[in-house]
């Protein structure tokens, strides 16, 4: 991957359909949540697609699966065919992989084998939709393999537009996803390399307390339009934590056209508009750059 010649890194796509047509999501689930994003048509480009897309712009993008089949009962894509993707298209796709805390034993062997023979560089958690709290020692082992291969984890914070409208949420469940769960994790691993996604309301507070205070915690600006952003996640953004900041955009349910036309408009410095848009990512992500 040529950093260099890329205009921004992408740290937050997701594959939203297999080789065989199938989606990580259920089709109820799946509408509500782009009835929420308002989403127009039927958004779910394959992985090849995905990567052209990105191609076109001369940008690199993290692309995951999640696995969240315990508690919803639905396949996810398989994290070998995003890893398939990726190596087929190494100037544009960084793969991540997402493995449900409650395969136990079997998910950690699966985590090991993902790093050391698909070059998956992180894994995706997603607490509310997966149904457990980040702090659950059930994943323990899963973060033990994660920070012993240099991984990334990434975990969805806040709430979610999955669910959405639907009656009862569809049984997602909100308060796994408050980021001071996450907190623990970052003590009791302290060299593992955290992304905190999105703006994470309605605890964008105890993010940023979370991101200022352990070191090897990041904040991810996906899933929303930055217009919306919170004060102070633009103050912090601009400031302490400049170098732990990074673009994401959610797509497909966002696009990065949209999200970088508004990121524009924000009062962020020149000095820092860079470090979000690609440096923090190529220095996570070891990609040099």
């Amino acid at each position: 991957m040529d950093v260099d010649s890329l205009t921004a890194i992408d740290v937050h796509t997701h594959a939203e359909v297999s080789s065989k047509g199938t989606s990580s999501l259920s089709e109820d689930l799946h509408s509500a949540s782009s009835a929420y994003f308002g989403v127009e048509g039927d958004r779910k480009p394959t992985l090849e697609q995905l990567a052209a897309y990105y191609r076109e712009r001369r940008m690199a993008a993290v692309v995951f699966t999640v696995d969240a089949e315990h508690a919803t009962g639905t396949e996810p894509v398989p994290n070998e065919e995003v890893a398939e993707a990726a190596a087929a298209n190494p100037d544009v796709l960084i793969p991540f992989a997402s493995i449900d805390p409650f395969r136990g034993r079997a998910g950690v062997r699966a985590a090991r084998r993902l790093v050391e023979e698909h070059g998956v560089r992180g894994f995706k958690f997603h607490p509310s939709i997966q149904g457990f709290f980040p702090n659950d020692r059930m994943a323990y082992g899963l973060y033990e393999v994660i920070e012993e291969t240099g991984a990334v984890a990434l975990f969805h914070t806040g709430q979610t537009g999955i669910g959405a409208g639907v009656p009862g949420g569809g049984g997602i469940r909100l308060k796994y996803s408050n980021p001071m769960h996450v907190d623990d994790v970052a003590a009791d691993f302290p060299q593992l390399k955290i992304i905190l996604a999105h703006p994470s309301f309605p605890w964008q507070d105890e993010a940023l307390a979370v991101a200022t205070h352990k070191p090897g915690v990041h904040i991810d600006l996906s899933g929303w339009s930055p217009k919306y952003f919170p004060p102070q996640l633009v103050h912090y953004a601009n400031s302490l934590l400049q170098d732990k900041v990074l673009f994401g955009s959610d797509y497909p349910v966002l696009t990065p056209d949209r999200w970088l036309a508004d990121f524009e408009k924000l009062p962020i410095k020149d000095s820092v508009r860079p470090k979000i848009l690609k440096q923090n990512a190529a220095r996570l992500l070891g990609l040099g750059g």
